[in-house]
């Protein structure tokens, strides 16, 4: 697949976690309008790989938009610019011919760089192994309609269960803040009934984590909502404040104890 776009890169180049960075200019030429971003970084590879250069590293897995890998800041917004798509379902039709391209891994303490684009987000699968998942005994498989659930309740436990984890509210919050990913991943387990029995233990156990991985605290600024790939939405962070603070100031004991027994 080949075209007639001709663009200007700036990437971020960075050896590890402990080397300076710094932006690097690429031109990539003879880009079609219908190639994907990650397409298109493939086209610039190649050819830098043909001239015995380092290609760019960067994170990438099913390209469909499910996975999260595909984590880019592109010209100021994670993703790129345009809203409720992954780095990976961005075409480059979005872009014109001979405009200039910025492209930056997440920038946050907790998410290191690994390499160039590349960045460790090891941080969000330990804050999913403190407590996003349920661990009582729920009996053998039933029946779909066996535990009614309304509708809506449902509805917005799968909407919550959307998230991928690719860290863009992360990426998109000034304060690099991880709340809009905990609290979805809280939300989906927390509004159906197999979720109840650790719902306070769950949340307490999760905040803290997120708060021993370094993230900053919301300030309910709105570009976490605006940026995340699956619009996941901000409700979710009132619904796990009210968890957390109910089990702060009612549920405590109980969940200190569950912790304890774990």
């Amino acid at each position: 697949m080949s075209g007639n776009m001709n663009l200007t890169l700036k990437v971020w180049r960075q050896k590890n976690s402990q080397a300076a960075g710094k932006f690097v200019t690429y031109k990539a030429e003879g880009i079609s309008e219908d190639m994907s971003f990650l397409e298109m970084l493939d086209v610039v590879n190649e050819s830098l790989t043909k001239k015995n250069d380092e290609p760019i590293h960067f994170d990438h897995d099913c390209r469909e938009g499910i996975c999260g890998s595909c984590s880019l800041y592109i010209n100021g917004h994670p993703h790129g610019p345009k809203q409720a798509i992954t780095t990976c379902q961005l075409h480059m039709r979005t872009f014109k011919d001979g405009e200039t391209i910025t492209i930056e891994p997440w920038r946050s303490a907790a998410f290191p760089v690994i390499k160039d684009l590349g960045t460790d987000r090891s941080a969000f699968d330990r804050i999913q192994q403190a407590g996003g998942f349920i661990s009582v005994n729920t009996g053998g498989a039933q029946d779909a309609n066996a535990i009614l659930i309304p509708k809506v309740v449902a509805d917005e436990a799968f909407n919550s269960a959307t998230c991928i984890g690719c860290g863009a509210c992360v990426a998109a919050c000034k304060n690099a803040s991880a709340m809009l990913f905990v609290s979805a991943k809280i939300t989906q387990l927390g509004l159906l009934p197999q979720g109840q029995p650790e719902r306070y233990s769950r949340v307490q156990a999760m905040v803290a984590q997120m708060d021993e991985e370094g993230f900053g605290n919301c300030t309910n600024t709105g570009a976490c909502e605006a940026e995340c790939p699956k619009e996941i939405k901000l409700t979710n962070i009132a619904r796990m404040n009210n968890d957390y603070f109910s089990a702060k100031l009612f549920r405590e004991q109980h969940a200190n104890d569950h912790a304890g027994g774990e």
